[in-house]
C-alpha cells in the first residue's frame, strides 16, 4: 500500500458522518505537500496529514454554506508531522517539563507497566498502592515484584492511571477492545433545535461569533480548540482550581481566554449554567457520566441552550467495561498494543509508543471537525447535535493501516528534513511566559489564514465570562 492510497484511506474513514447536508457532496482531497515521515511502525504522518486535512476539510465546507465558496484545502505532510509534536518555539526561555519523574514504564514480573503520574492526585493514588516515596528508582524497585494487571487494576481503584502493556491480540481479546472496535469512530445524534447566534463572520474570518465552552484538558480537546480559534472563535477554557498542566498550557491555550470555576460549589455549576446558554459549543473531556452527576447532562444542556452543538471525547471508549477509565494517549498505546507492536518493529527492549502523541492530537482534529459539522448543520436545519470520540477507537483507525507501514523496511521510510528557522512564522508571539515562534500552519485554506488573536495564556487568567 502506497503512502497517498493509505492517506486517502484515513482520510474516507475520517469523514464525519454529519454528512455533507450543507455541503458539497463530494469535496476535493486536500492537496499533500511535502515529503518524508516520523519514525514508526504504523504511518503517523499519513495519519497526520488526514486528521488536519479532515478538519480543514470540515472548515471549507463549513465556509462553503456560509459563503457559497469552497476554498482549496492544503495540508504540509513535514509541517502535520511537527504540528503533531509541539507547535511552540520559546524564545530564550524554556517550557517546563511535561511530566512528572514517577511518570513512565516498569518492568513487572510479567511484563510492563506505565504509570501516569503528571497529575499530583494520581501520583497519590500511585504511591498508595506502590508504598513507597516518589522516587523513580525506588518505584522500579517494588514494581518488579508486582504482576502487571494485578497492579494496574489495584492503581486504578484507587483513582490513579496505569496501564500494562497489552499486544495487539490480547488487546483485540479483551472486553474494552472488542468494544471499542465495534463503537463509530465518532458518534452523531441530533438534538434540539436552536438559534445560530449573530452572523458576524467573515469569509477570511468564518468562525467570527462563534463561542466556545472549552472543558478540556490534556491533550486532544484542548488542541482542537485551538484549531477552532485560529479561525476567529471565541474560547473559553474553564479549568477547576486545583488543575495544573505547565509543560502543556503555553502550548494549547493559543487564542483562548482561560478562566476558573470549581464545580463543586453551587455557585460555579450556576455560572457554568449561565455560560453555557449562551454559548454555541460545548467540548468537554470529562469521565462518562461525571457531568451527569452535577445535574449537568447531555439533555440538561440542551435545555440550556436549544441548538448546541455537543461534542465530548475521553480515553478508552463510551461503551464496555473500562467505558469510564481516565487515561490519556500513553496509556492507551499500552493497553491497545501499539507500545507492543513499535517495540518488536525496532527491536527495542521496552515499550515503544509512537514518535508523538498521534492519538490525542489525532482526536482533537476530528473533534474540530465534529464541531464545524455541527455548526454547518445547525445553519442548515437548525438543530444542535450530540458528538462522542475516543483516544482508543482514533487508535482502531491507526492500527487499521499498519500493513502499508510495515510492508517497508526502516530505510524506505524518507525521514522528514530537520526544522530550520524557515519553518517559524515570522510574528513573535508575546506569551504569559515570555516571546515565542510558532511553527507555520500545517495547512492552508485558500484566502484563509489561520492566525489566532490572543497569545498563549496562564490557566485562571481570564475571568469567566464572554466578552
Amino acid at each position: 500500500m502506497n503512502d497517498s492510497s493509505t492517506i486517502a484511506n484515513f482520510l474516507d474513514a475520517m469523514r464525519p458522518p454529519l454528512g455533507d447536508a450543507a455541503g458539497r457532496a463530494n469535496a476535493a482531497a486536500p492537496h499533500v505537500a511535502g515529503c518524508g515521515n516520523l519514525p514508526s511502525a504504523f504511518p503517523v504522518t499519513a495519519f497526520a496529514v488526514a486528521a488536519i486535512g479532515t478538519a480543514a476539510q470540515a472548515l471549507a465546507r463549513y465556509v462553503e454554506a456560509r459563503f457559497d465558496d469552497y476554498p482549496a484545502v492544503t495540508v504540509d505532510r513535514r509541517l502535520a508531522s511537527f504540528w503533531f509534536g509541539t507547535s511552540l518555539r520559546p524564545q530564550n526561555w524554556q517550557v517546563p517539563a511535561v511530566r512528572d519523574p514517577v511518570t513512565g514504564d516498569y518492568r513487572t514480573r510479567d511484563g510492563w507497566i506505565r504509570l501516569h503520574t503528571n497529575a499530583p492526585h494520581h501520583l497519590v493514588a500511585a504511591l498508595s498502592v506502590i508504598g513507597t516515596r516518589a522516587d523513580p528508582g525506588e518505584v522500579a524497585r517494588a514494581l518488579s515484584h508486582w504482576q502487571a494487571g494485578e497492579l494496574e487494576e489495584a492503581i486504578v481503584r484507587a483513582g490513579g492511571c496505569a496501564a500494562m502493556m497489552r499486544s495487539r491480540d490480547e488487546w483485540i481479546a479483551h472486553p474494552q477492545g472488542a468494544a471499542v472496535r465495534v463503537e463509530p469512530l465518532i458518534h452523531v445524534e441530533g438534538a434540539s433545535k436552536g438559534t445560530s447566534g449573530r452572523h458576524v463572520a467573515t469569509r477570511m474570518r468564518p468562525l467570527a461569533g462563534i463561542k466556545i465552552l472549552d472543558l478540556t484538558r490534556v491533550l486532544a480537546g484542548p488542541v482542537a480548540t485551538r484549531f477552532l480559534a485560529a479561525y476567529g472563535a471565541q474560547v473559553l477554557r474553564i479549568d477547576p482550581p486545583f488543575w495544573t498542566e505547565p509543560g502543556m498550557v503555553p502550548e494549547v491555550t493559543l487564542g483562548k481566554r482561560c478562566a476558573q470555576l470549581d464545580l463543586r460549589e453551587a455557585a460555579g455549576l450556576e455560572r457554568l449554567k449561565a455560560l453555557l446558554s449562551q454559548a454555541d459549543v460545548i467540548v468537554h473531556g470529562y469521565r462518562g457520566d461525571a457531568l451527569d452527576g452535577l445535574g449537568f447532562g447531555a439533555e440538561a444542556r440542551q435545555s440550556l441552550r436549544p441548538g448546541l452543538v455537543d461534542v465530548s471525547l475521553d480515553a478508552y471508549g463510551w461503551t464496555g467495561p473500562w467505558r469510564a477509565r481516565r487515561g490519556f494517549d500513553s496509556l492507551v498505546q499500552m493497553s491497545n498494543g501499539i507500545a507492543c507492536a513499535g517495540m518488536r518493529y525496532f527491536g527495542a527492549e521496552k515499550p515503544t509508543p509512537l514518535p508523538v502523541q498521534a492519538l490525542d492530537q489525532a482526536t482533537g482534529y476530528l473533534t474540530a471537525a465534529a464541531v464545524l459539522h455541527g455548526l454547518t448543520r445547525r445553519d442548515h436545519d437548525g438543530h444542535g447535535s450530540i458528538s462522542r470520540l475516543s483516544l482508543a477507537r482514533t487508535g482502531e483507525l491507526l492500527v487499521s493501516q499498519r500493513g502499508g507501514a510495515l510492508t517497508q523496511t526502516r530505510g524506505e521510510d524518507h525521514a522528514l528534513e530537520p526544522e530550520t528557522a524557515a519553518d517559524h512564522s515570522t510574528e513573535t508571539e508575546e506569551t504569559d511566559w515570555g516571546p515565542a515562534k510558532r511553527l507555520k500552519p500545517p495547512c492552508e485554506l485558500e484566502g484563509i489564514p489561520m492566525h489566532w488573536d490572543l497569545p498563549a495564556s496562564a490557566l485562571r487568567s481570564s475571568i469567566p465570562q464572554w466578552v
